[in-house]
């Protein structure tokens, strides 16, 4: 099977005040074209489709006419996000067109998606997981797990407590996905692949380095813990039904913005490889434009996956059109007006000012960079503060032009420095007319 996963869509979202409905509808159409040209079987969105919980019209159209085009080429299976409010999304979901199933419940995350293959037999499996938010999660989550698992608490009439974290709700999912998948494979003649769909933020635990993130994405620690170790998908939550469960293939991640892949830590690859298990392949396919200048260098994509019953034969990822050109700039002003930036009159920019910072340079450089979005100047590292003491007897004129020498990297001229004393002596007029 042909299985597109994409994510952090964050429809309703501006750049820096600019909205992004014009390129969030070009990433759509390139989406129906990328499952047309490529038949693709199923598309995946892990989480954030909007930005906001209360979404604006004209994003809640562009979904719904988005999945309207897609659902009449492919299926698609949705999960809300932390931006997301799973109760909107997921409304009325039961009622939905064939094709689109939104999974935006906790007490759905045992539940396979099963997916047909071209041929109408089953060609996958995918468990589809809602963001889980620790405080709310656990309040569902131990239920299920007492009901369905068996898991008890100290009082064995009483539910299991979780830890208020991200990795014990996720591991608790986990548990009820191996008991629905141990069950789904028992005695099947063949073996049907299975994907997870989470949005977390997702690394190996202890590895030193983590996954990549950017200054656009939502903190979603809870109680200073966020990482879910990348471990629990590998053996499902601590299952001990995972191995008859026989692991699953590909896990969709959402959240991060940036696209990567997740490793295993080497422990868990070389035990799984020493018990002749394989192992899942566990990539974040990042948000499908820049919400940031720090993510703008990046290219963005959504990734197909090729997958069968040995697990995933390929994963490609695929690039998304950059609809606008964004841009960051350090330069000196003598440099920003200069010919050699002409090529970005037209993009969005992100300006840092080195050097003398001239009278009105922000005016200056707006009206040559008319989608310039953000400015700040960065001061010489060389040069220590200076340290000024200020008196009933300093000299105002004086005060004033350390203040611009600190501001705009030089000393006032004569013309500037006549400019303070006229201003202060025309104040101090005033003052005495009083």
């Amino acid at each position: 099977m042909r299985i597109l996963h994409t994510s952090d869509w964050h429809l309703g979202r501006t750049f820096h005040g600019r909205p992004l409905e014009d390129a969030h509808a070009v990433f759509m159409d390139h989406l129906v074209e990328l499952v047309r040209a490529e038949r693709v079987d199923a598309v995946l969105v892990a989480g954030d489709v909007y930005d906001r919980a209360v979404a604006p019209t004209e994003s809640v159209q562009l979904l719904d006419e988005t999945l309207r085009r897609l659902t009449e080429r492919t299926r698609v299976v949705l999960t809300p996000g932390n931006h997301d409010s799973a109760r909107r999304l997921g409304f009325a979901s039961a009622l939905l067109r064939e094709g689109l199933v939104i999974r935006a419940s906790t007490g759905s995350v045992g539940r396979a998606v099963a997916l047909p293959d071209a041929d109408g037999g089953l060609g996958a499996l995918v468990y589809a997981l809602p963001y889980l938010d620790p405080d709310t999660a656990r309040a569902g989550l131990p239920r299920l797990l007492a009901e369905q698992l068996g898991e008890h608490g100290e009082e064995p009439d009483r539910p299991p407590r979780l830890a208020r974290s991200h990795e014990a709700v996720v591991s608790g999912a986990l548990r009820l996905v191996a008991k629905d998948l141990a069950e789904r494979r028992a005695g099947a003649s063949v073996r049907v692949p299975a994907l997870v769909m989470a949005h977390a933020f997702v690394g190996p635990a202890g590895a030193g380095e983590g996954p990549q993130t950017t200054e656009s994405e939502r903190d979603i620690r809870v109680g200073g813990v966020d990482l879910v170790p990348s471990q629990v998908f590998a053996d499902l939550g601590g299952s001990p039904l995972a191995g008859q469960a026989g692991g699953v293939d590909y896990v969709a991640l959402g959240h991060l913005h940036r696209p990567q892949a997740v490793n295993l830590p080497e422990q868990v690859r070389a035990q799984r490889a020493g018990a002749g298990a394989g192992l899942p392949v566990l990539r974040y396919s990042g948000s499908p434009l820049p919400f940031s200048f720090s993510e703008a260098p990046f290219a963005k994509s959504s990734v197909l996956i090729e997958i069968g019953a040995d697990g995933v034969s390929s994963t490609e990822l695929i690039d998304a059109p950059a609809p606008h050109r964004i841009e960051t700039v350090r330069a000196t002003m003598q440099e920003l007006l200069s010919p050699r930036y002409d090529v970005l009159t037209d993009a969005w920019l992100r300006v840092e000012l080195t050097g003398e910072l001239p009278v009105a340079a922000v005016a200056r450089l707006k009206q040559r960079f008319p989608q310039m979005l953000a400015f700040s100047r960065v001061a010489p590292s060389e040069r220590p503060r200076e340290q000024v003491v200020v008196t009933p007897q300093t000299d105002p004129v004086e005060v004033g032009g350390r203040f611009l020498a600190a501001v705009g990297g030089r000393e006032p001229n004569d013309a500037e420095q006549a400019v303070l004393r006229e201003v202060y002596e025309a104040v101090r007029a005033s003052d005495r007319s009083l």
